[in-house]
Formats: C-alpha cells, structure tokens, sequence
C-alpha cells in the first residue's frame, strides 16, 4: 500500500474521526449512532494508515510523496 494520504488531509480525517465518534457516543441515538461511530472509526484508520482505498480507485493523492 502506497501512501496517498497528505498532511493536511491526515489532520481532517483525525479531527473528523474524533468528532464523529464523540457524537455517536453522546448525542445520537439508533443507526444514526452506529453509523456515526463506524465513519468515525473508518476515518481514524485511514489517517493512521495514510492509505485510502476510495482515492485509490478514483485515482486521488493527496500525498506529496
């Protein structure tokens, strides 16, 4: 797997991944909340990863690299 991922993009995914999560936790309630747990947790990984198989298919890289 080839980083396609940059800095910046990193940096929203992470704050993203949290907030989403936070919110699934406090504030929503049945799918809503699962769904927004699970975006969370998919944002999270593809930060840590610096890999995203959506750009990937669409041929996107946010990486300097």
């Amino acid at each position: 797997m080839t980083a396609n991922i940059g800095k910046l993009d990193r940096i929203l995914r992470l704050v993203l991944g949290i907030v989403l999560i936070v919110l699934g936790a406090v504030s929503f309630t049945g799918g809503l909340q699962i769904a927004a747990i699970v975006a969370g947790i998919v944002a999270l990984a593809t930060a840590g990863m610096r890999f995203c198989l959506l750009y990937r298919v669409l041929g996107v890289s946010t990486c300097k690299l």
